[in-house]
């Protein structure tokens, strides 16, 4: 009984209100602030930080002073915002051994499959191509197909250069991570991003390359670095071309 009590306190402590003309704004009460402060992030909106003394009424009162600013930083967020990710017809979308091909079927059903290098997807002739059903159906049928090629190709590309270094590692994972191309494990578990197969392969190359470094230096320090450049040929030039892709694109 008291464990559930601590919980319903701890849930009470995050409250969402619609203020006008702001809209949505999350008050978040915590025992380290000292003094009430705003915060406004891409995909979490106008966020409040109160301290515990502070009342609800004080902090809508601060928030209502600042409304110039919140919609100042709000719209400026709106700005800077990526374009939604389209599939098209006209700019074929390509994975390292696929390319996309959309095209309207007289079928009610969305259908996809593999065929001569082509991701081949049917829609419905009565939605367009933009449609975000078929937009949706599209990302999912290429995420297969990355996985697909993922799990073919880049376990075999780690066996590859694992021997040419004389590195050691248990397995490779296939993941659809949001924030990492990949990552190693302290037990040596290679863990590699799908979406490596839209990088051109010298890059594609880096990203295991950087993790079977791991392997032997767990830390990004000079040793690592010293390491990563000797068997890369280029460590920090390769790194800073990697950040010229988005990791997710769609």
């Amino acid at each position: 009984m008291e464990r559930k009590k601590r919980s319903t306190a701890a849930k009470a402590e995050i409250l969402e209100k619609e203020i006008a003309p702001i809209g949505k704004v999350r008050f978040v009460s915590s025992a380290t602030a000292r003094f009430v402060r705003i915060s406004i992030r891409p995909g979490q909106g106008v966020k409040v930080t109160m301290p515990k003394r502070a009342t609800l009424a004080q902090a809508e009162a601060f928030v209502q002073e600042k409304t110039a600013w919140i919609q100042k930083h709000l719209s400026n967020l709106e700005k800077n915002q990526p374009k939604p990710f389209l599939f098209t017809p006209e700019d074929p979308f390509k994975t390292r051994y696929h390319q996309l091909h959309l095209q309207a079927h007289p079928l009610l059903q969305l259908k996809s499959k593999l065929k001569d290098g082509q991701l081949q997807v049917h829609y419905p002739a009565h939605l367009s191509w933009d449609h975000p059903e078929v937009q949706t159906y599209v990302k999912s049928a290429v995420e297969q197909t990355l996985r697909l090629e993922a799990k073919r190709y880049l376990p075999e590309r780690v066996a590859f250069w694992a021997n040419q270094f004389n590195f050691s590692y248990q397995k490779v994972v296939i993941k659809n991570a949001q924030t990492r191309w990949g990552s190693c494990s302290s037990t040596n578990n290679i863990n590699l991003n799908l979406h490596l197969m839209r990088l051109p392969q010298h890059l594609c190359d880096y990203v295991i390359l950087h993790e079977l470094a791991h392997t032997v230096e767990k830390n990004h320090g000079p040793h690592f670095w010293a390491l990563l450049d000797k068997i890369s040929g280029d460590a920090k030039g390769l790194d800073k071309e990697l950040k010229n892709y988005r990791l997710q694109q769609f």
